[in-house]
């Protein structure tokens, strides 16, 4: 996206971003959406954030698409990449060449994992509020083609509206809270994952198109996905309300 048009889409973006920002408002929906948008405005191939625990280790929040997550999980496997270094260092790590040896030789199996996947250029992000990092935007390339100064810019601000998001501002200085926050975040992420692992499964279909039919239907409910994802795990709800991907309406309406 070019010039004004990618202004006018930016704008429409953080005004969006902005009314989701509600009491109680779900924020593993809020952060894939962002995701989206990283790779809508910035034209990277995909994009993932992740979140450090309690115990300062990365885990995966939010995710463009599935080999994006599939990637960041080896990674982090591994203790090794430009996100767990740019959320130890607070640093942001952009236009690394996948494909240079000199250049990834602190994390040769990221690089090479990556490259198999057919990415070779990526960035990473800091999610950071004032002087704390909580974690890292992670941007991948299937092409050589550079971010400019204006486009890392962009990437840093939509990963400070992540972070905002996370922690809302109010509860910054608390940090029992903001403990909490993140761990409620992470807990109902992996919820989530059960679910798209369970209905891509059931419906012989793939984990993406999975969470989408999962997705549009707790939209269109209004329900968190959080929750909707715990009464599907507890076996408080039947799946066989939601639509499998491909087929129009609901079995029970």
């Amino acid at each position: 996206m070019i010039g004004m048009a990618r202004e006018l889409r930016l704008a429409e973006i953080f005004v969006e971003v902005a009314d989701s920002l509600v009491e109680d408002f779900d924020v593993i929906d809020l952060l894939h959406r962002l995701s989206r948008r990283c790779v809508e405005l910035l034209d990277v191939s995909t994009a993932g954030i992740l979140l450090a625990d309690a115990h300062g280790e990365l885990q995966i929040i939010a995710a463009s698409d599935e080999h994006t997550r599939l990637l960041e999980l080896f990674a982090l496997q591994h203790d090794q990449g430009p996100c767990v270094e740019c959320y130890r260092t607070g640093t942001a790590r952009t236009n690394i060449d996948l494909t240079r040896a000199e250049g990834t030789a602190d994390w040769a199996r990221f690089a090479a994992r990556a490259r198999e996947t057919g990415y070779v250029t990526t960035h990473a992000i800091p999610l950071r509020l004032r002087n704390r990092v909580v974690g890292a935007l992670n941007l991948f390339q299937t092409t050589d083609q550079r971010l400019g100064d204006d486009d890392i810019a962009l990437a840093q601000a939509l990963a400070d509206v992540a972070t905002i998001a996370i922690l809302q501002q109010r509860t910054l200085e608390q940090s029992h809270v903001e403990n909490s926050q993140l761990e409620n975040a992470l807990t109902s992420r992996i919820l989530v994952e059960q679910v798209k692992g369970l209905l891509a499964e059931r419906w012989n279909t793939s984990v993406d198109d999975a969470f989408a039919a999962f997705r549009s239907y707790a939209r269109a409910r209004h329900l968190r996905l959080s929750e909707l994802a715990a009464r599907i795990i507890s076996g408080g709800f039947d799946t066989a309300h939601i639509s499998a991907p491909g087929r129009p309406g609901d079995h029970h309406g």
